[in-house]
């Protein structure tokens, strides 16, 4: 079983090296708890600077398959109005055989535009390092279709194994009262990470981000001893063909935090429902997240699970408050 599983994946790899199937961004469902991997326009936009960490594993059940990291810095600088950012991600895919690695900086700008509205409007600028190491993998023509023995050897190997790409990006984000909005593109360049020397066809596509929510007043419910927020939130995302709707509401009470949201790829039947929890303290917020998926890969796949951390460090920066982003906390 083993033996078979291994020639599907290789099998897979090698199709994805060969005939160049464009690239898509790692996915993350906690969108608000890596707010510089949805938007640049969330540099600088917090009262404290932050530290987050982002952990997550896509598919465990079929092992290493698609693993994301992501750790960003970022804080609001006074002297240029604005904000900067710092943010280093690594996405694993086939137990580390294809590796995404990229690091960015960021600089916002903060707009008063009247005394309910502001704009942030930032840059993004950074490298993408992509390489692959077939060595672990066992390729259709390394098996004897006969006895199953395992020649190795025999596989195709990609004549450039690595690539170093500079990558940019743009972002708006916006608040008017309770409400805020964005608007962002990556990728401008589309560069070419394709690992096949003369493959005119593995540019990473543009990925366009459109996202709106609102956070509600307090409300208090009778069988409640605490007040609550509500925050109702929506996300589309396209890069290239693969179109993404995000539905979702946020609950918070006093420290705790719950989400639900549900996740659609347009081009194809219902992707997820995603659960979420966490909880917030002065300094630090943590939460866990749980993909339930709805396709028919729930089979396989047994679901995704997603861990973030954000530190708080340093004293809370006193500038009016209109030029805080409200950030849901999850």
């Amino acid at each position: 079983m083993k033996r078979k599983t291994s020639y599907y994946f290789s099998l897979a790899v090698f199709c994805v090296l060969s005939f160049s199937a464009r690239g898509q961004d790692g996915e993350y469902s906690q969108f608000y708890a890596n707010p510089l991997y949805l938007n640049p326009g969330f540099a600088g936009t917090s009262s404290h600077a932050r530290v987050i960490v982002n952990y997550r594993n896509q598919w465990p059940s079929l092992g290493n398959t698609y693993v994301n990291y992501s750790v960003s810095y970022d804080r609001f600088v006074q002297p240029v109005n604005g904000g900067i950012g710092l943010q280093l991600a690594d996405n694993i895919e086939a137990g580390g055989s294809l590796r995404s690695s990229s690091a960015y900086l960021f600089c916002s700008y903060h707009i008063q535009a009247t005394d309910r509205l502001f704009l942030n409007a930032a840059l993004q600028a950074g490298m993408i390092y992509k390489g692959f190491s077939p060595n672990d993998l066992i390729f259709p023509s390394e098996i004897n279709q006969q006895n199953g023995q395992i020649t190795p050897g025999g596989g195709v190997i990609a004549e450039n194994a690595t690539k170093m790409l500079p990558d940019f990006g743009v972002g708006v984000l916006g608040q008017l009262d309770s409400y805020y909005f964005g608007l962002s593109i990556q990728h401008l360049s589309q560069p070419d990470e394709s690992l096949i020397e003369g493959d005119q066809k593995g540019r990473l596509p543009r990925k366009y981000t459109i996202h709106a929510g609102m956070q509600t007043h307090k409300f208090r419910n009778g069988l409640l001893s605490k007040p609550y927020t509500l925050s109702p939130n929506i996300i589309f995302q396209q890069q290239g063909s693969f179109r993404q709707l995000n539905l979702g509401m946020y609950v918070n009470m006093g420290p705790l935090s719950g989400g639900v949201w549900y996740r659609q790829n347009l081009s194809a039947r219902p992707d997820a429902i995603i659960a979420m929890l966490g909880l917030k303290r002065d300094r630090f917020k943590i939460s866990y997240s749980y993909d339930f998926t709805l396709s028919q890969l729930s089979n396989y796949s047994f679901g995704s699970h997603e861990l973030s951390l954000v530190l708080y460090p340093g004293a809370i920066l006193q500038r009016d408050s209109r030029r805080f982003a409200v950030i849901p906390e999850l």
